[in-house]
């Protein structure tokens, strides 16, 4: 076996130093993630304003939407890479890709420019979710699934939070460029540690052995993902994945304009953006405990439940800023998390051989829902109803995916066969 340095294994059998770098490594990876997350959110109002470059309401839904696509392409395509070529290697392919295209998107000229960098940038930021999440499932101790899944994901709502606090201070202090300039050069600034740190997922290494007879398995195995037994499985799961990230997206990209229809400033809307990831934090934090002592269906069910209840109370106008905040804090706790609680849910259900491709399947669909999120709420912040009407409409999706889910057994009685 080869040095834990370059392609060293992590598991249930794995050192503890290298266990400890690959949790690290890959919630920085997912933070780098969460920082496209908001950005778009925290650089669309001050475009809208200045219409620098040109940019109108139309066009920032247009480069928001584009940007969204690149990233649901890239979820659905580095499902079978990665469980052909590794996880390591395709997380730090996946890191160097998309820092390279958000530094680039600084020193964009024109609006078209700008809309081709996001959609560039977004084939790689679609590709690392999926990737790190198979590797902390595959990390996981027995019974602790929902937990590894939930405190890696961590990392993507506190990226989140710290680009909203960035946002703040620096977009008025020097520029909205200066925005990307720091999430390109953050990210460049970790590969050289994962070059040197992360290692291989051992459960990947072993699926490996006898690559040819493998690769014929996986093929096999990858079908089954999408027929027989597991279709219906795939679907309800597709459904509240498309539904999950349609939330966390449209509300990361139109909080802000929103909450300006309803009478707040471009700081205070940005402040809420915060407060609103910072209760993706807590409610992650807590999400995962209960997931694993509860159950993952029961869980993602009742998450997806409340988020429906409380994005409907945002819908009505309070007079106290404090009460406002709470709402918020309390979408952010049960929204976001109801999403990371689909995935933790689909690496219960597949087996290592095929979780990269679950996982990417998952993704995928819901990067579709990640596009229509901020469609929809561009198209009624154009009207002029996102307020209250998109806190209705996004209360609806969560309702769907509650109904989407009750149709998916909480556990497969076998194993995939090929």
């Amino acid at each position: 076996m080869t040095s834990t340095t370059t392609s060293g294994t992590v598991g249930a059998s794995a050192p503890d130093g290298a266990r400890r770098w690959a949790v690290a490594l890959c919630w920085l990876a997912v933070a780098l993630d969460g920082f496209d997350l908001v950005v778009i959110g925290a650089v669309i109002p001050v475009l809208s304003k200045s219409g620098d470059l040109g940019f109108t309401d139309a066009s920032l839904t247009t480069a928001s939407t584009v940007g969204l696509v690149g990233v649901g392409i890239g979820a659905v395509t580095i499902g079978p890479l990665t469980d052909r070529f590794g996880r390591r290697r395709s997380v730090i392919a996946c890191v160097v890709w998309f820092s390279l295209l958000t530094l680039a998107t600084a020193f964009a000229g024109s609006v078209a420019a700008f809309t081709v960098l996001r959609f560039v940038a977004g084939l790689g930021l679609g590709a690392v979710l999926p990737t790190a999440l198979a590797y902390m499932s595959e990390d996981a101790r027995p019974g602790r699934n929902g937990t590894a899944v939930t405190r890696v994901m961590t990392g993507y709502h506190v990226g989140a939070v710290l680009t909203a606090l960035l946002a703040l201070w620096l977009i008025d202090a020097v520029s909205w460029r200066a925005m990307f300039v720091v999430g390109g050069v953050a990210g460049l600034l970790v590969v050289p540690l994962m070059w040197a740190k992360l290692p291989e997922s051992q459960s990947y290494l072993r699926s490996v052995e006898g690559r040819e007879q493998h690769a014929k398995e996986v093929a096999a195995r990858t079908s089954q993902v999408f027929r027989g037994r597991y279709l219906p499985i795939s679907i309800g799961i597709c459904v509240a994945s498309f539904m999950g990230l349609l939330l966390v997206y449209g509300l990361n990209t139109w909080l802000p304009k929103i909450m300006g229809e309803a009478g707040y400033s471009i700081q205070a809307g940005t402040g809420l953006l915060l407060v609103l990831n910072i209760g993706a934090v807590l409610g992650l934090l807590g999400a995962g405990l209960i997931s694993d002592a509860r159950g993952n269906k029961a869980t993602v069910l009742l998450w997806f439940s409340l988020a429906a209840v409380f994005l409907a109370l945002l819908s009505i106008k309070l007079h106290s800023t404090a009460l406002v905040y709470a709402a918020v804090l309390l979408c952010g706790v049960f929204v976001f998390s109801s999403q990371v609680l689909v995935y933790a849910f689909v690496g219960h259900l597949f087996p290592p051989e095929v979780r990269g491709t679950a996982l990417g399947m998952s993704a995928g669909v819901g990067r579709v829902g990640a596009i229509v999120g901020p469609s929809l709420g561009g198209a009624m912040v154009t009207a002029g109803i996102a307020y209250p009407w998109g806190f209705y409409a996004f209360a609806a999706a969560a309702a769907v995916a509650v109904v989407a889910l009750v149709t998916v057994p909480a556990h497969v009685a076998e194993p995939l066969t090929a």
